[in-house]
């Protein structure tokens, strides 16, 4: 397992922040853990509410921060398409940045590529840890299961 990460600030609108890990799983395994409540709560999440659906509800409490969005796209096992926002705050409200987690298969491994869209720059550097550490910790349910 491996984590990379990148980011980099020119023009208007910024690009999206991008984190990858390689998982020891096929991705019919490992997609579960971006839609299911229970198996989120293993990697990410202190709490989760998760309705995995278009339009269905994604409620996460990560690191202390009540995340909240809805499901935009589901298409198991390859990729999951969220908004995102931070309950009760006026700089990153719910819904106020989208999510997309790629999910492909190279032999018997995963490579996740999340990619996280329209965040404002203050909040840039937290979410870039945020989202490397939280797919290390994924990447490492896996470690050994093979």
């Amino acid at each position: 397992m491996s984590t990379s990460a990148s980011a980099s600030t020119s023009g208007a609108a910024p690009p999206p922040l991008i984190a990858s890990v390689r998982i020891a799983a096929p991705p019919e395994v490992v997609f579960p853990y971006f839609t299911d409540a229970s198996l989120a709560m293993r990697w990410i999440a202190s709490r989760a509410e998760l309705d995995a659906r278009p339009g269905g509800v994604f409620a996460i409490d990560v690191d202390g921060a009540p995340a909240r969005g809805t499901f935009i796209e589901v298409d198991p096992p390859h990729r999951v398409l969220f908004t995102w926002g931070v309950l009760n705050s006026d700089a990153l409200p719910p819904g106020s940045t989208w999510v997309e987690v790629v999910l492909e298969a190279d032999r018997d491994e995963t490579v996740v590529t999340l990619s996280h869209h329209g965040l404002p720059d203050g909040f840039r550097a937290s979410h870039q840890e945020g989202w490397t550490r939280h797919l290390g910790t994924l990447g490492s349910l896996f470690r050994g299961s093979q």
